[in-house]
C-alpha cells in the first residue's frame, strides 16, 4: 500500500494501515516504444490470501508484484505462500503474467532483519525479477514500476528514462542521545533536533 501510494500519488505516511481487501488505482506513464501507457494497479491486502476474492483479483493480470520489507522477516516468510498461491491460480493464464518482487524499505539497510543471501536464494530459485525500492524517500520507486512495465512489453529503457526520477525527499532523523539512569538502564531523549535546527528534511536530486 506505501508503494502505490508513494507511485501513484507521491505520497507517504508513517500511519500505516494494511489494505482490507483491495484498492484500485491508475497511473499513467510515457515509455519509448509504445507511447502512453495507463496502468490498472489492485493493491491487494495481505489478509486476502486467504480469502475467496483472491482469484478475481490476480487471474487475468499481466504484472504480479509481490512485497516485502527488509525490517520485517514475517512479511518475507509469507513470499512463498503468496508466489505458490498466484502460481495455481494462473496456471491456465495465457500468457502467463510476469511475477516481480519489490524490496521495500531499502533505505533502512542498517535495521535489516532478513538476510541477502536467504532473499537472493528465494529469488533466484524462482525465476523472479526483484528490486530494492524505499517507499519512505521514493528511491527507485518509479524506476522499478517502469523496468517492470517494460520488460513485460519487450523494451529498454532509454539511458533518459533510467536517469529521469523525481527528485527524493529524505527525513534525517538525529540518534537520541542514551543516558543511564540509577537502575541501570538507560534513558533515551525524544528530541530527534539538534538545537538551532531550522527543519529535519532534506531533498536529494
Amino acid at each position: 500500500t506505501s508503494l502505490a501510494s508513494r507511485y501513484c500519488h507521491d505520497e507517504f505516511t508513517r500511519q500505516y494501515y494494511p489494505t482490507a481487501g483491495v484498492d484500485f488505482l491508475l497511473k499513467r506513464m510515457s515509455l519509448s516504444g509504445a507511447g502512453n501507457i495507463t496502468l490498472k494497479l489492485w493493491d491487494v491486502g495481505g489478509q486476502s490470501l486467504s480469502g475467496n476474492m483472491l482469484d478475481k483479483y490476480v487471474f487475468g493480470a499481466d504484472i504480479v508484484i509481490l512485497v516485502y520489507d527488509i525490517t520485517n522477516i514475517p512479511s518475507f516468510e509469507s513470499l512463498e505462500e503468496w508466489l505458490n498461491t498466484v502460481r495455481k491460480i494462473v496456471s491456465s493464464q495465457e500468457p502467463q503474467p510476469m511475477v516481480a518482487v519489490q524490496i521495500n524499505d531499502g533505505d533502512l539497510e542498517h535495521q535489516r532483519k532478513v538476510r541477502p543471501e536467504k532473499q537472493h536464494k528465494f529469488i533466484q530459485e524462482n525465476g523472479l525479477s526483484s528490486y530494492l525500492v524505499s517507499a519512505r524517500t521514493g528511491e527507485m520507486v518509479a524506476l522499478c514500476f517502469q523496468k517492470i512495465v517494460a520488460e513485460v512489453l519487450g523494451l529498454k529503457l532509454t539511458r533518459a528514462e533510467q536517469e529521469q526520477q523525481p527528485v527524493m525527499q529524505a527525513e534525517i532523523l538525529h540518534t537520541p542521545a542514551s543516558t543511564t539512569v540509577p537502575d541501570g538502564h538507560s534513558s533515551t531523549s525524544n528530541n530527534f533536533a539538534p538545537p538551532g535546527s531550522k527543519s529535519a528534511i532534506c531533498v536529494i536530486q
